[in-house]
């Protein structure tokens, strides 16, 4: 399973999120997507820990809670939809 972290301080650091994360167990692998053009942050990261129990405690408990001034939005991140034609493309007869 793979954690969300929305509504993320765009101070926030890999090493800030490994911090947080680790009260709940061990941490695997985080991902702090950035904008292409910009290379700024987007707002929000991507959390795997080791067992499934450490991330449902850490979703349990950080889901609401205030972090560098923002109020986090915690919970299992849904499977990326892969389709890069883009929305034009869905309403159009091919």
């Amino acid at each position: 399973m793979t954690i969300y972290v929305g509504n993320l301080s765009y101070r926030a650091t890999e090493a800030d999120l490994r911090a947080v994360f680790a009260d709940y167990g061990e941490v695997k692998r985080v991902v702090l997507p950035t904008d292409r053009e910009t290379g700024r942050m987007r707002g929000f990261a991507f959390v795997e820990m080791n067992e499934d129990a450490q991330e449902d405690a850490a979703i349990t408990e950080l889901d609401g809670a205030e972090w560098m001034g923002r109020q986090l939005r915690v919970n299992k991140a849904k499977p990326r939809e892969d389709d890069r034609r883009g929305s034009w493309a869905k309403k159009q007869d091919f």
